[in-house]
């Protein structure tokens, strides 16, 4: 396990050192911020309806990722209709149940990691959300300094997410995980203009190619696990 975060600087303080993403930047924050999805097809092509997983081992592994991804994106989707709907309630019962979900997906690394690991990923998951939502709220105020304030620290921290996870683990393909997580971004900030829109046709559309872009996160996370942990996969498979 890999318990001293200190062994692993990029997940306590990753500083961006990503070629080219100071171009990315420059290429997404005008208009409404949406194009960092701008490689979704590309993405989705590669996307299928169930798990690949290097092997049986990791399916159920797999699985219990996607599950924790998807509800990721169903609760963020959530709050943010219910914050334009004005609907305090729904709000904070969407938030709640958001919050446990970023403690649930650190929590899936934390047998593998240990707790000083789980806690960094944790804070970066946080950092996403926190994110989106200050996006949201700039989207509702018309603020473009907030939604691009908003866009920055969105790609700075997918960044921070890449960097960390490959760090502890070399299986990690860190270019296209990286790319998934922009776009990943990227897919909340559109979602969020079609919300505000009440453009309803077109964010179910963009919710597939959310649902397919994670759907590719947890998968590479169990492919990575089990190239990294081949004994403990063989030993919970044969279990």
């Amino acid at each position: 396990m890999f318990n001293n975060i200190q062994k692993y600087p990029t997940c306590r303080r990753h500083v961006l050192k990503m070629a080219g993403v100071a171009g990315v930047i420059a290429s997404i924050l005008p208009a409404a911020q949406i194009g960092l999805a701008a490689d979704t097809d590309e993405h989705v092509k590669r996307a299928v309806a169930k798990p690949r997983p290097r092997s049986e081992m990791t399916f159920q592994t797999a699985a219990m990722f996607r599950d924790l991804w998807i509800s990721h994106i169903f609760w963020v989707r959530s709050v943010s209709l219910a914050v334009i709907e004005n609907n305090d309630a729904a709000m904070e019962a969407a938030q709640q149940q958001e919050a446990a979900n970023a403690q649930a997906i650190a929590a899936s690394i934390e047998p593998f990691y240990g707790s000083m690991v789980k806690e960094a990923f944790h804070k970066l998951l946080t950092n996403h959300y926190s994110s989106v939502k200050t996006y949201l709220a700039g989207t509702m105020s018309s603020s473009m300094s907030l939604q691009t304030a908003a866009t920055q620290s969105i790609i700075s921290n997918a960044g921070e997410i890449a960097a960390c996870l490959s760090e502890v683990n070399p299986y990690f393909p860190t270019d296209e995980f990286h790319s998934l997580l922009l776009a990943h971004g990227g897919h909340h900030l559109q979602q969020i203009q079609e919300l505000m829109a009440r453009n309803f046709v077109a964010e179910g559309k963009t919710w597939e190619n959310m649902k397919a872009h994670v759907y590719q996160i947890a998968d590479m996370t169990a492919d990575a696990l089990a190239k990294q942990f081949p004994e403990q996969f063989l030993a919970e498979h044969s279990g």
